[in-house]
């Protein structure tokens, strides 16, 4: 797994209104100035929530690969948000350096942080493990695992590391796809509701994804199974 592990290291008051917001215990009171009357207005700003729908499954096996699959997914989404938080905070440190000397030195000194802290950890991960990750790069990050290689080491370790990869089944242009593809939709339910439970911390995707309209779609393609299955 040392090729997913080269990744992680790039890894209105406008008009005659005016607002001052003064905080009382949870709730926030904005005083609102109208021709010289302050009027309080008290709001109380809310986490959006979202309703997951209840689990069904088609029978015993397919329960038994959602925990398979949540249990994997619960394991490396760690590292996908890692691998999305180095590589914004890599993009802003290299856009503030001028001389490419400087750029590439710098990036050396996290590669060498990234490959010590995480290689270890990366080179166990199943080739599953290792496809759900790169799936996950692709959700946090808005681009493929052989993309980012290509943007920032060259197009030829790309294709090499894709090579390699291929060799365990594993393919580093996979996209995150809920819409199309079950599996993925499966694992961002799976990730809603470690969310939602706090058991991992949230992180935004890089792309919109319409979870309820995901959902929607694989709960319909369940139920022809399952009709066609009847008769």
């Amino acid at each position: 797994m040392k090729y997913i592990a080269y990744i992680l290291l790039f890894f209105s008051g406008v008009l005659s209104a005016q607002e001052n917001p003064v905080k009382q215990d949870s709730t926030e009171v904005h005083y609102m100035y109208i021709e010289g009357d302050s009027i309080p207005v008290t709001s109380v700003e809310l986490d959006e929530v979202l309703v997951l729908p209840n689990l069904k499954f088609t029978d015993r096996e397919a329960r038994r690969r959602y925990i398979i699959l949540r249990r994997k997914t619960l394991k490396v989404y760690p590292y996908a948000k890692l691998a999305a938080e180095r590589l914004e905070a890599l993009q802003k440190r290299l856009d503030e350096l001028k001389r490419k000397r400087e750029k590439k030195r710098y990036a050396k000194i996290i590669q060498n942080y990234i490959e010590e802290e995480f290689s270890a950890e990366l080179k166990k991960l199943t080739k599953t493990e290792g496809q759900i990750l790169v799936k996950l790069i692709h959700r946090q990050t808005g681009k493929t695992t052989f993309d980012l290689i290509k943007e920032l080491r060259s197009g030829w370790r790309a294709f090499w590391f894709n090579s390699t990869a291929s060799v365990f089944d594993i393919s580093l242009k996979r996209e995150f796809n809920p819409m199309e593809d079950e599996e993925d939709y499966l694992i961002e339910d799976i990730l809603q509701r470690a969310f939602r439970n706090q058991y991992l911390e949230r992180q935004q995707p890089a792309f919109d994804i319409d979870f309820y309209a995901c959902a929607n779609k694989w709960s319909k393609s369940k139920k022809v199974i399952d009709t066609k299955t009847k008769s």
